[in-house]
């Protein structure tokens, strides 16, 4: 019985090596990157986007894209109305009321309140009654406008500018 007890103990060691193996592999191929990108694009950066809340200054951009071609552009306009509110301030604390207020009456609208309440703006120096008489004598005062036209033709010609990049 010791033989074959001996002959398990010797055979079970066999078994209980661990079996080593030497491979080599070769491989050959070739490797392929794509690279996806959006197409380029025209951008319109802001031009003064209320940096400074102190300007008198609108801004308009724009831009267009085709497959080909890309256009970008950009322009700033003078508010008026505001350059009048800020000239008037001035004068105004300078002491200059007469003054103020003739700046102000520029605007046909204020020209119009003013003569309607009864207190006509400032004709050459003369206030009050002396003035109203002379506005009424005058064919047109020279220094009112009407600011509207001018604001609609610079929206039209940008929106003609834009509508012309479109068609590209």
């Amino acid at each position: 019985m010791r033989k074959i007890l001996l002959i398990l103990l010797v055979s079970s060691s066999a078994i209980a090596q661990p079996i080593e193996t030497v491979s080599t592999v070769t491989t050959t191929g070739e490797m392929t990157t794509t690279v996806k990108s959006p197409p380029p694009s025209a951008i319109s950066p802001q031009i003064g986007a209320n940096a400074n809340s102190d300007l008198c200054t609108i801004s308009a951009a724009g831009a267009v894209q085709t497959q080909i071609l890309g256009i970008s552009m950009g322009t700033t306009f003078t508010e008026e109305n505001c350059m009048r509110l800020k000239n008037a301030k001035t004068l105004y604390d300078m002491g200059m009321k007469v003054a103020a207020v003739s700046v102000m009456c520029q605007d046909k609208n204020v020209f119009d309140a003013m003569m309607n309440a009864g207190t006509p703006c400032p004709y050459d120096g003369m206030i009050g009654q002396e003035a109203k008489t002379a506005w009424k004598s005058a064919k047109k005062p020279a220094e009112v406008k009407d600011e509207k036209s001018k604001t609609s033709i610079g929206a039209g010609g940008i929106l003609g500018a834009l509508g012309l990049l479109l068609l590209l």
